[in-house]
């Protein structure tokens, strides 16, 4: 019938229906950070300095700052994803858990949300100083 066993369905030991979607999305960050870390590393690679004039010139363009702020969404969707596991695994009081997660899910958004300021604020002003 797919449900499980008898005695799993009995003592409500079935499937939650939800673990399936976590892992595919996990995976999906995962191969969507590899990607934009490899963009960032060869982009990188080819500026012609690192100093600071050069770096906020080169984040200024839109045709990176888009992909910078993509990498920073699907770095820290990762995270809060692994961590978020992590913490239902291991952490068994539940208020704690309640806390742990909600924690994990301030930090995930606001460090998104800070690094995308900080971008779109370089790309938006071309980097001039504040």
């Amino acid at each position: 019938m797919g449900n499980g066993t008898s005695i799993g369905r009995v003592r409500g030991l079935g499937s939650a229906k939800s673990g399936a979607h976590h892992w595919m999305i996990q995976r999906f960050t995962a191969v969507g950070n590899m990607l934009l870390v490899l963009w960032l590393i060869f982009s990188v690679m080819q500026m012609p300095g690192l100093d600071y004039e050069s770096v906020t010139s080169w984040l200024a363009q839109p045709l990176v700052a888009v992909p910078m702020m993509l990498m920073l969404l699907s770095i820290f969707w990762h995270l809060k994803l692994g961590l978020q596991v992590l913490i239902e695994d291991y952490v068994h009081d539940d208020g704690l858990k309640f806390f742990c997660i909600m924690l994990l899910n301030f930090y995930a958004v606001g460090g998104a949300a800070m690094g995308i300021f900080a971008i779109a604020k370089i790309a938006f002003t071309g980097g001039a100083a504040a």
